[in-house]
């Protein structure tokens, strides 16, 4: 169902257990980030209503989303601030082609491995901390469907752009080059490291 080509490994859950409190900071980050990405592509495909219907539904929950993990901060009197991104994003948006209709589809494939990444990442997180935080681990296992929905509905959109058989071909091809990006991890513990 999410199209991704590997699983997280033990040393993402090792950067849990040793920097949770920075980990929901970029969570936060990571939802603001994809209400952003939500309403570029609106403003980008601004002519097509599809695209802008769903755009602004996700643009909606990935807010809520923002707002309930700045609540779990507040709770843990972990104080928002700036973190620096961890490599992940730029180097997924770096496999973006650059000339429409590829671009569209890319972009919205792109978006679309990000939400199935963090659906993996949530229910990973939810069953890790089951026993020590479990209204943690129920506010991760409630962010799952959403997430898996988001996935679902950019592979969708990216369909407006070309065939259901040529946009599955380039999100097997970007969902390897995803795993790749995930395997090779980053130092700094993100949600996406």
């Amino acid at each position: 169902m999410l199209h991704l080509h590997s699983e997280s490994t033990k040393r993402w859950l090792v950067q849990v257990d040793n920097h949770l409190d920075e980990l929901l900071l970029d969570h936060a980050h990571c939802e603001r980030k994809a209400a952003s990405t939500a309403m570029n592509l609106m403003n980008a495909y601004t002519e097509n209503l599809d695209i802008c219907r769903e755009m602004a539904t996700i643009v909606e929950e990935e807010l809520e989303h923002f707002f309930m993990v700045i609540d779990i901060l507040k709770k843990r009197d972990i104080p928002f601030r700036r973190i620096a991104p961890g490599p992940y994003g730029r180097k997924l948006t770096a496999l973006i082609r650059q000339n429409d209709p590829n671009r569209a589809v890319d972009r919205l494939l792109v978006a679309s491995l990000i939400e199935a990444r963090s659906c993996e990442r949530f229910r990973l997180l939810a069953d890790h901390v089951a026993d020590r935080e479990p209204e943690l681990s129920a506010f991760y296992a409630g962010l799952f469907e959403s997430e898996a929905r988001h996935h679902t509905t950019y592979v969708k959109l990216a369909e407006h752009f070309t065939s259901r058989e040529m946009v599955r071909e380039r999100l097997t091809e970007l969902s390897k080059l995803e795993s790749e990006i995930i395997a090779e991890g980053s130092e700094l513990p993100r949600m996406h490291s």
